[in-house]
């Protein structure tokens, strides 16, 4: 790879790889019994899709810290994506939402492999969450096997367990959290811990770690990537809400109608008055029929604006670490266009 960051070519080097290795890892999984074929489906289908973001913020970790490029790098970068896919099956599955990409998610479009079972939705699900925990599982393995030397995995192996204790904790507080008061503190708190850590910051370490890179570097990515990883779950909100379902390939509404404790229904709640408050939590107990006239309830307070606001003053608390930190210009710029891209995006 040139120094000049082309996020296609990156994407289409990273598919490569996990289609390969699933493909295989699919083709194992039926060759123990044929009726294993809807799963192994679906774990192809999980990284069927996918901007690959993770990969590319443990690529340019690695770079950061001065190494050249490496194939065997793009494999172990790719075990981030593979980390994401099985964090997506099981959020589909703790939410029940409906699509993903466009297409059924995991536990919805695993209730036709099982339609003599006595409880085949309870069934589907169960396939689901084993769909998710292989997936998790796989990640471990292609990071292990990616080619990189010993010495080189073992400086990153204690971010792996710093990632998957993380990313668990902020699932459960979302949970945890789901039916309470809107508090926007303790939803940024959630989406810090489920998905901004494991979307930039620890790429980013683990990247760094394997290019063996000093603490400082380390600092500068923690600097700017948990500002940036907060940015894109806000905008991650706004779409799930405001998005074009065309383009985001998921139903709109599933965070009113799962009572998500999201950053946009905290900071609507925060600045109705009583009337408001009595009207948001009937419409949030009507579920999806309520969301047309909450979306509006939030406009006329101005909550999609200061969300706006909250995500420009997160990119520019990342940009301004970039401008401190103490890496390559090549791995400087590719940063700087992986912050727009990651809190513009409109999908």
């Amino acid at each position: 790879m040139t120094e000049v960051w082309d996020p296609a070519a990156f994407k289409a080097r990273v598919d490569e790889v996990l289609h390969r290795f699933v493909a295989r890892e699919a083709d194992d999984l039926t060759a123990v019994d044929a009726s294993l074929g809807p799963v192994a489906e679906q774990l192809e289908s999980a990284v069927a899709d996918g901007k690959r973001l993770r990969a590319a913020f443990c690529y340019w970790g690695w770079r950061g810290g001065g190494q050249p490029d490496s194939d065997a790098l793009v494999r172990a970068a790719a075990s981030m994506e593979l980390v994401h896919a099985a964090a997506v099956v099981h959020d589909d599955l703790i939410d029940d939402s409906p699509l993903r990409h466009g297409r059924p998610t995991a536990h919805r479009a695993l209730r036709a492999a099982v339609p003599r079972h006595p409880r085949a939705a309870g069934a589907a699900r169960s396939l689901a969450m084993l769909v998710g925990d292989l997936l998790m599982s796989l990640a471990g393995q292609l990071f292990v096997t990616s080619g990189l030397p010993a010495a080189y995995l073992g400086r990153a192996r204690p971010l792996w367990a710093s990632l998957a204790r993380e990313l668990v904790a902020g699932e459960c507080l979302e949970i945890l959290h789901t039916g309470a008061a809107p508090d926007t503190a303790a939803s940024l708190k959630v989406i810090r811990y489920k998905t901004a850590k494991y979307t930039v910051e620890q790429p980013l370490l683990i990247g760094g770690a394997l290019a063996g890179a000093p603490a400082r570097l380390g600092e500068g990515y923690s600097a700017y990537g948990l500002p940036l990883g907060e940015a894109f779950q806000l905008r991650d909100d706004l779409l799930g809400l405001f998005g074009d379902p065309e383009r985001t390939g998921k139903a709109t509404g599933d965070d009113l109608r799962g009572h998500r404790p999201t950053a946009l229904l905290a900071e609507t709640w925060r600045v109705a008055d009583a009337a408001r408050r009595e009207r948001l939590r009937a419409l949030l107990a009507d579920g999806e029929g309520g969301a047309e006239e909450v979306r509006a309830l939030m406009r006329s307070l101005k909550a999609p604006e200061r969300v706006e606001g909250m995500i420009a003053a997160r990119v520019e608390e990342a940009l301004r670490a970039l401008d401190e930190l103490d890496a390559p210009p090549a791995a400087v710029a590719a940063l700087t266009s992986l912050a727009h891209s990651a809190s513009t995006r409109l999908s």
